[in-house]
């Protein structure tokens, strides 16, 4: 029985992955799970120098101890590559030679609802390369259907991933092994058993869901927490509400703690971080958390 935290070391903690950090702990170590860490540093471009240990840090700072060593998807490529074999050997894995603006050119829009899924793939490719095409991308061929998950906090949740997003990126133009291919390999060698997140990742859950059957894999438990806005109504960004380490002195770790508690839907208790953590562990009633975003103002 396992959970997980698996932030991308693209900055230092904000409160939005500190949401994430301690819906995930609270779920995990409420239902007797281990908790792992796992950096996910796929997308090189993005990644800031010395934040994943800004992140590991903050972490312990906060008392939100993990189990085992922390594992990185950078030191992973072979068993990403292995997976990828066997999808291309069972024909549910093909090379797409389509750029970037030709995808867009032929896609349909997304799915009202899903825009963060992007426009969907058109298929152009689904036959083979057209000649004087050389492959770029490797995408995962959708069947049709619906797919459907009980989802801890929102409840029964269904997408027609077809129609949503079409057939999907599982090894990008530029090399990198895609997020979704990478994230269910990593949650079933490392067996994990409950994946708890932000609520941005659920329209990614459909094509995990799709990934796990292809390749005969487990399939966790999944919940989404409430993301938390920015003034703007957007997102929080790592600029937002950045928690950078040198700032967390032990007020500020109360507060932001205790915010951060108040988000998923608990009573915060006073006291010592390690204090607040213990009340809102013997304490944590799931059913509270809302399914709305927090507006920060």
């Amino acid at each position: 029985m396992v959970g997980r935290f698996a932030p991308s070391p693209t900055g230092p903690l904000h409160l939005g992955s500190l949401v994430a950090a301690v819906g995930s702990w609270l779920f995990a170590r409420s239902t007797g799970r281990r908790w792992l860490v796992r950096m996910e540093d796929l997308d090189t471009p993005r990644l800031v120098r010395g934040s994943a240990e800004e992140i590991l840090d903050s972490l312990e700072k906060y008392g939100l101890w993990w189990d085992g060593r922390v594992e990185r998807q950078s030191e992973r490529a072979a068993l990403y590559e292995a997976a990828l074999a066997r999808l291309r050997g069972a024909g549910l894995a093909y090379d797409c030679g389509c750029s970037r603006a030709e995808v867009a050119r032929s896609a349909s829009a997304p799915v009202p609802g899903d825009e963060s899924a992007g426009p969907v793939y058109g298929g152009t490719c689904r036959a083979g390369i057209a000649p004087g095409k050389a492959p770029r991308a490797v995408r995962f061929r959708v069947p049709p259907g619906r797919v459907s998950w009980d989802d801890l906090v929102l409840g029964s949740v269904t997408e027609e991933t077809s129609a949503a997003v079409g057939d999907f990126v599982l090894k990008r133009a530029d090399g990198p092994f895609a997020y979704q291919l990478a994230v269910v390999v990593d949650d079933a060698e490392q067996g994990v058993t409950q994946v708890v997140r932000g609520a941005d990742l659920a329209s990614s859950t459909a094509r995990q869901l799709l990934l796990q059957g292809a390749l005969g894999l487990a399939t966790p438990e999944y919940g989404h927490l409430p993301l938390v806005l920015g003034p703007d109504g957007k997102k929080l960004g790592k600029r937002d509400g950045a928690l950078p380490l040198e700032t967390l002195d032990e007020r500020r770790l109360r507060e932001t703690l205790r915010a951060a508690l108040s988000i998923l839907g608990q009573e915060p208790a006073d006291g010592r971080p390690a204090e607040i953590l213990d009340e809102a562990l013997a304490r944590f009633d799931p059913g509270r958390i809302p399914t709305t975003p927090a507006a920060l103002v």
